[in-house]
């Protein structure tokens, strides 16, 4: 497939990141981008944050619980 040139500004901090993360995993940023809106159009992304939101919604009496044990534990805290 024919690659074409796109041209988009963005914050320095953005840029960083997105440099960062592209070699973190290989990838030239380029790469990485098309990555992005691959996941992005094809609905990926969108699948995994409904997912992550579903675990939460049946898991956070569980997170509530630790995080209440943990305050609430003499000891549990470094001095």
């Amino acid at each position: 497939m024919a690659k074409t040139q796109l041209g988009a500004r963005v914050d320095e901090d953005v840029a960083e990141l997105a440099k960062k993360r592209a070699a973190d995993l290989g990838l030239s940023v380029g790469d990485y981008l098309a990555r992005l809106v691959q996941d992005d159009t094809s609905g990926l992304r969108a699948r995994a944050v409904d997912a992550a939101a579903r675990f939460l919604a049946e898991h956070q009496r569980v997170f509530d619980d630790a995080e209440q044990a943990e305050q609430t534990t003499p000891g549990a805290r470094a001095a």
